[in-house]
């Protein structure tokens, strides 16, 4: 299309068909939160992962056709192109040309470094990647002024000076154990490559990691079409819940039962932490809830002291009594009569 001086202009047209319903394939609308669609992710990621379908040979294929839609929609700058564009926004982002022509440049735009510049001798990707898609968002939608800007820097830059451009970043979400989460360790993920490879890659957990934080594992992810470095693997790290211990903040609380016996006249009992077995000394007249504390024996810190574990005590009771026993009990109880409810308050 021509300016009616002659010169040409870049022309955007939005391409309404998709290869592929990225928004089907989650089971998400097109209107679909974020949390919606890292909520669809985690559930069909776990439902069609290969690892844990080894008997069904289309577990693979949809297993990657799910990371290939999370890996779009999770992406707001993606995600807004693929919603202009329709799938043919990969090949707009990727290095691809679709469009080439000569600008002559012009009063007011690119100054004396736009002059003679050919358009067909930039790759889009330039124009289209990371930096174009994060400037983009700023503009309102159907406004070409931040892609003219973007334009005007390409033109002016040398080529020999030139950053290359990361290739693509993969996400991916995994599960781990609760004691990893807390000691550390080393997971093997199973990644689905965009052309249909599959991935063996050891990730090393570091120890303390919280539920929904990331890992990034640089130079893993997609390549750069156009000869620069690959992407990285940005992994969400979900942690299962133990039976037995849960976390608060750098502290882990343990629920320990102990007996009729061991809570009214003392005891030392044993108990389990991330740094082995520990004697605990229960003193006497220990009432249910009460909580020893063990410095030292919680979830590691980066740049301090780990954290403290925590056993709060449970008495525990027979299910049955016989009559001489449960006499026992009410005269322990006419002996040393307590108001235990006294402080309780709605």
């Amino acid at each position: 299309m021509c300016s009616p001086d002659g010169q040409r202009v870049l022309v955007l047209q939005r391409i309404s068909t998709m290869a592929e319903d990225y928004y089907k394939t989650l089971g998400v609308r097109h209107d679909a939160s974020q949390a919606d669609i890292e909520k669809a992710y985690r559930d069909l990621a776990r439902k069609y992962h290969p690892d844990l379908n080894p008997d069904d040979k289309t577990a693979k294929e949809k297993f990657q056709k799910v990371q290939a839609a999370f890996d779009v929609l999770s992406n707001s700058e993606k995600r807004e192109m693929y919603d202009r564009y329709g799938s043919s926004f990969e090949t707009m982002g990727g290095g691809g040309r679709p469009y080439s022509g000569a600008w002559q440049g012009g009063p007011g735009f690119g100054g004396a470094g736009a002059e003679g510049f050919r358009f067909d001798e930039v790759d889009l990707g330039d124009l289209f990647g990371r930096g174009f898609g994060q400037g983009y968002q700023q503009q309102a939608p159907g406004g070409f002024g931040d892609f003219f800007r973007q334009f005007r820097r390409a033109s002016q830059r040398s080529g020999k000076g030139t950053t290359p451009r990361h290739g693509n970043d993969i996400r991916h979400e995994i599960q781990i154990p609760f004691g990893t989460a807390v000691t550390g360790g080393q997971v093997e993920i199973t990644l689905a490559r965009q052309a249909g490879k599959t991935d063996r890659i050891n990730v090393k957990i570091p120890a303390g990691i919280e539920d929904g934080k990331r890992i990034r594992v640089r130079g893993q992810g997609e390549p750069n079409p156009a000869g620069g470095p690959p992407g990285d693997i940005l992994i969400t790290v979900r942690v299962a819940p133990h039976p037995h211990f849960t976390r608060h903040d750098h502290n882990l609380i343990v629920r320990v039962p102990v007996t009729l016996a061991e809570a009214a006249l003392g005891a030392k009992i044993d108990v389990p932490s991330p740094q082995g077995t520990v004697t605990l000394t229960v003193p006497p007249g220990t009432s249910s809830g009460t909580k020893l504390r063990v410095k030292g024996h919680g979830v590691p810190r980066r740049d301090g002291p780990a954290g403290d574990l925590l056993a709060e005590l449970a008495i525990v009771l027979p299910k049955k009594l016989t009559d001489a026993e449960q006499e026992q009990v009410r005269l322990l109880d006419q002996n040393h009569p307590l108001k235990p409810r006294d402080g309780l308050r709605w």
